[in-house]
């Protein structure tokens, strides 16, 4: 399986608030999207090697984000490593004993399809895989 660095998800409690810091390195413009299935809008800074900054907000007082954000404040939310076939890479992990938190992919930011791998499978850390739509699946 080939994976490279998509974007690292960030936590914040405001967008607004939380994209200052990243515009100060000189980063921006930052674009945003809602994406109501993990009830967020996120806001992206992309980087010069093709990687991203995801900034996310929660827009539902339970949502995921939410929760996060009051179990351990602003920060680190997970990591998104692209595959060129999701649904590939999904049964190799599943085969493997991995734990993913769907048995399908989602549609998330940019049209893609995404899962989430649960942090117990991975020593503590969210990983979300993602492949643009049209590719492979």
């Amino acid at each position: 399986m080939k994976c490279e660095l998509d974007h690292i998800g960030i936590a914040v409690e405001s967008l607004s608030s939380g994209k200052t810091f990243y515009e100060t390195l000189g980063l921006g413009p930052m674009t945003t999207e809602t994406v109501a299935s993990e009830q967020v809008t996120v806001g992206f800074f992309n980087l010069d090697n093709d990687a991203r900054l995801e900034l996310l907000e929660a827009t539902e007082a339970e949502s995921p984000v939410a929760k996060f954000l009051r179990g351990r404040g602003p920060g680190i939310h997970h990591i998104c490593l692209k595959v060129d076939d999701i649904h590939a890479a999904m049964a190799s992990l599943k085969a493997r004993g991995v734990h993913l938190l769907s048995d399908q992919p989602k549609v998330g930011a940019h049209d893609r399809l995404v899962v989430f791998i649960h942090p117990k499978s991975t020593g503590g850390v969210l990983i979300e895989l993602s492949q643009p739509r049209g590719a492979k699946a």
